[in-house]
Parts: structure tokens; C-alpha cells; sequence
């Protein structure tokens, strides 16, 4: 059976793709390509890897979808070139990338490309998570959080990976009777950090303050709140006060005293929450 000829569409897709990687290719040239991409390493390229994708995030976020189609192209690049990196290495190559990923999504969906029957969801996800483990050989216990919570913990960003790990031990009973045992433990935990900061070495201080943190988190969770979408508001909006600041400031900020710059934070604050006209 012939394969059918490519769509227009398809063909112009694959057309930009392999355009992408014969750039990224020149750009690594050992002879003629570009002396900062020659230069990194795998290692190196993490910290663009991280940006990129929440840059991707906060594109989405903002439904621009030319931003978001800027910042996937970014996030493409960072795929591309780790995997440019690793062929010139002699490691693997895009095609081994692309073939892998295609081929276990075909393995994990057999209600799509097998023959096992439709699924829910919850199922589609059960079924992923034990033929993963099937794939490396690792006994299977939907009732073993460890190995879920553990990846959460080397894989997300703390802050998330805390409110993960908090939602799954609640779920599986690891959880206060009531809202007041919740603030009863932000209070001993809040304790201890100052007695920490007080009296203990830098390593207690941290574990204390990570204490305190994850008693956040959970408290967070009782009120339905999302702590990563707080502290990025959070974020946003000292930056925007931060901004106003800078534009009326007559002087370097350093020159002022801490009761100057509070009046002109103050003042920065009643602006951005005056309504607009």
C-alpha cells in the first residue's frame, strides 16, 4: 500500500521543520557556525530550557496567540538544539527523539492504536501510569504514592511540587480534620523558624523555613487557592509598583531613606489601585 501524498498543509509543516534543523545544524558548524552555540552543552542549555517553557506558559496565560507561537517556537528551538548538541556527540539524534516519543504514545493509548477497549480519563491515566511501569520494570501499586511524589519533587519547580505533593497525601488520607489543625501547625512552624534564625545553624534555618513553607501550601490548598499564581501576582504587582517608583523618583533610589521610598511605594500602591476613568 502506497503512502498517500502529503497534504499542503503537512508538507509545508515538515518543510519548516527541516528548515529549523538545517539553521540550528549551520549554526553548530564546526567550522562556520556560530562560536556561542558551538559552545554549549547540554548542561549549559538548562537554564534556557526552564525560561523558555514559562515563557510558554505566561504567553498561553495571556491568550496573545502570536506571543504563544513565539514562545513555542523558542521552546522548539531549545528541543532542537539539545538534540543537534547530542548528535554532534555521537549520542542521538531528532530522529530518535521524535521516533521515541511517537512510539510510546502509541504503546500507552491501546484503546486508540490497539485493540483494547474504550477508556474514562481516570482509566486512560491509570493504564499509562502501569504500562510505564511495565516499560522499566517496576512493580506497579496504584496504592505507593512514594514513587509519584518523589518524581514531583526532582521534576516541578518547589513551589508546585509541594502543592502536588500536599493534594495527593491529603487524598490518600494524610490530611487535618479540620482548618484549625491546619493553622495550628502555621503557628508551630512559624515558632520554630524564628527559633531557628535565633539560635540554630543555617541548615536548621532552611529546614524551617521549608517547614513553613509547606504549611503554606497546605493552607493554600484548604482554601482553594493556587500558591504559584499567588506569588506570580504577587510578583507582577511589586514589579508594577516597583516601576512607578523608578518613573517619579527625582534621584537614584539608593540616595533615599527607607521613609522616602515607603511614601513613594504608598503612593505607587493608591495609583494602581485607583479604578481607571
Amino acid at each position: 500500500m502506497q503512502d498517500s501524498p502529503l497534504s499542503a498543509p503537512r508538507a509545508a509543516i515538515l518543510a519548516a521543520l527541516e528548515r529549523l534543523i538545517d539553521v540550528i545544524a549551520q549554526l553548530r558548524h564546526p567550522a562556520t557556525g556560530c562560536p556561542w552555540d558551538l559552545a554549549q552543552t547540554p548542561t549549559s542549555l538548562i537554564p534556557y530550557v526552564i525560561e523558555e517553557a514559562y515563557e510558554v506558559v505566561d504567553a498561553i496565560q495571556g491568550g496573545d496567540q502570536g506571543a504563544i507561537a513565539e514562545e513555542l517556537g523558542d521552546l522548539l528551538l531549545q528541543v532542537v538544539l539539545q538534540a543537534q548538541v547530542a548528535s554532534d556527540n555521537g549520542d542521538f539524534d531528532l530522529g530518535t527523539v521524535a521516533t521515541g516519543i511517537a512510539d510510546k504514545l502509541v504503546r500507552r493509548h491501546p484503546h486508540i492504536f490497539g485493540d483494547a477497549p474504550g477508556a474514562t480519563p481516570e482509566e486512560v491515566s491509570q493504564n499509562w501510569e502501569r504500562i510505564k511501569a511495565e516499560e522499566k520494570g517496576i512493580p506497579h501499586d496504584p496504592a505507593k504514592l512514594t514513587p509519584k511524589l518523589t518524581k514531583y519533587s526532582r521534576t516541578l519547580p518547589p513551589l508546585m511540587a509541594a502543592s502536588k505533593i500536599s493534594v495527593k497525601a491529603a487524598k490518600a488520607g494524610f490530611e487535618w480534620a479540620a482548618i484549625d489543625g491546619v493553622w495550628d501547625k502555621f503557628h508551630e512552624e512559624l515558632d520554630e523558624f524564628r527559633t531557628a534564625l535565633a539560635q540554630e545553624p543555617k541548615a536548621n534555618q532552611q529546614a524551617e523555613l521549608g517547614d513553613l513553607l509547606f504549611t503554606l501550601v497546605n493552607l493554600a490548598r484548604w482554601y482553594d487557592l493556587d500558591p504559584s499564581e499567588a506569588l506570580q501576582s504577587t510578583n507582577r504587582r511589586f514589579i508594577q509598583r516597583f516601576e512607578l517608583v523608578e518613573a517619579v523618583a527625582e534621584k537614584p533610589l539608593g540616595e533615599y531613606g527607607i521613609d522616602e521610598l515607603e511614601a513613594l511605594w504608598q503612593k505607587a500602591k493608591a495609583q494602581l489601585a485607583r479604578p481607571e476613568d
